[in-house]
């Protein structure tokens, strides 16, 4: 005999089917936040300044002494640096600012002891 109780097949495959939409419509929200993250992601990145050809890292202090003089991209940039140009850079090590030993602006600027 054929049991009334169980679910017929139509039934499962209505809910299955529900069940489906709704991770799908899911799995949608999550693309279309992944697609905003990159593409804010993008802007900023095409809105970041360039990096400063010559930079000077400062002491703690708000009006510290300049410590070290470092190419732009140099990996040992500290959290207080500023961006100059070449002439404040040069002017820097000509007064005894110290070159950072890993980038050597002082090489690269023409400025030897």
């Amino acid at each position: 005999m054929h049991d009334q109780s169980a679910p017929d097949r139509l039934s499962q495959l209505r809910f299955l089917e529900r069940v489906q939409l709704r991770h799908l419509e899911e799995t949608r929200r999550w693309i279309s936040a992944e697609e905003r993250r990159q593409e804010e992601q993008q802007r900023g990145e095409q809105a970041r300044p360039p990096t400063p050809d010559w930079v000077i890292d400062y002491g703690l202090n708000r009006d510290g002494l300049p410590l070290a003089v470092h190419v732009g991209d140099c990996h040992m940039l500290g959290k207080r640096a500023r961006g100059v140009d070449a002439g404040v850079a040069r002017r820097a090590l000509v007064e005894g600012v110290k070159a950072c030993g890993h980038c050597r602006p002082d090489t690269a600027l023409g400025v030897l002891d």
